[in-house]
């Protein structure tokens, strides 16, 4: 009988083995289809969509903007009676500017104003009873007051205050006559952009 050497036997094995290497793996499984949503899902994936794009834009205008209603005619005609302004928020009060149209809240009245800036935190108002204004002693153009008054007064302005005044300087109740005529930086929310109600009297604010 033949003898079989163990050399033999390991070739046979390393070729076995060779050949289980060669051989190509088995194919894998199909993945599983992606399951198709039904109409009521986009429905409601569409609604989330359109709720955010509807949302997101109002939001971010009422972080920085609001509307303000003007009820009388202390600021005609530069804003007519009824008018709803565009106002953006001050969050730096510093900004300030003499001329500027704020809107403000009143403790003394418990209502919300809109008036004109005309005087500054540290300086001096002078209505001299003819209808011309004088800041620190000097004349105060204002080619926007629609009518006459013959006030007469002396103001000095504190610190981290403002006096405000209605274009219809005849026909305004503002701070040459209230009990406190300074309004504070706190209870300053705006500054009147644009009136876009009505249409028609539609126009930017200076």
């Amino acid at each position: 009988m033949e003898e079989l050497k163990f050399e033999d036997i390991t070739s046979e094995a390393e070729k076995t083995s060779e050949k289980t290497e060669e051989t190509p793996a088995e194919a894998q499984p199909q993945k599983e289809e992606k399951k198709k949503k039904t109409l009521k899902e986009e429905l409601i994936d569409w609604g989330k969509t359109l709720l955010f794009w509807c949302f997101l834009p109002l939001g971010v205008f009422l972080i920085f903007c609001f509307m303000a209603n003007v009820p009388t005619g202390s600021m005609s005609p530069t804003i007519p009676v009824g008018s709803q302004v565009l106002t953006t928020r001050l969050f730096d009060k510093e900004n300030i500017e003499r001329g500027d149209i704020i809107v403000f809240d009143s403790d003394e009245l418990n209502i919300v104003l809109i008036k004109r800036c005309i005087g500054l935190p540290g300086e001096t108002v002078y209505f001299d009873g003819t209808g011309d204004v004088y800041i620190d002693g000097e004349k105060l153009e204002e080619p926007y007051v629609s009518s006459f008054s013959d006030f007469y007064g002396f103001f000095e302005i504190p610190e981290e205050h403002y006096f405000f005044v209605g274009d219809n300087r005849g026909g305004s109740l503002d701070a040459r006559f209230w009990e406190q005529p300074y309004i504070h930086k706190d209870e300053i929310k705006g500054k009147a952009r644009a009136i876009i109600l009505p249409v028609d009297d539609f126009r930017i604010l200076n």
